[in-house]
């Protein structure tokens, strides 16, 4: 039960965290989220350019 309880409380932290950082500087939070979504992105052309070399037979 502690392990939830833990989880559970740092996920809040988390949230009111991030709450407080839209907040008090949403430009910030804003440059946060845009560097975010661009991880994201490089990521999943990353994955695809890799499943694409696996479907061309590694060539």
């Amino acid at each position: 039960m502690g392990a939830v309880n833990a989880k559970k409380a740092a996920t809040y932290l988390l949230v009111v965290f991030v709450l407080y950082l839209i907040i008090t500087d949403p430009e910030t939070a804003g440059d946060y989220v845009t560097v975010g979504f661009e991880g994201v992105s490089d990521a999943a052309k990353a994955i695809g350019d890799f499943m694409t070399w696996v479907a061309n037979g590694g060539k």
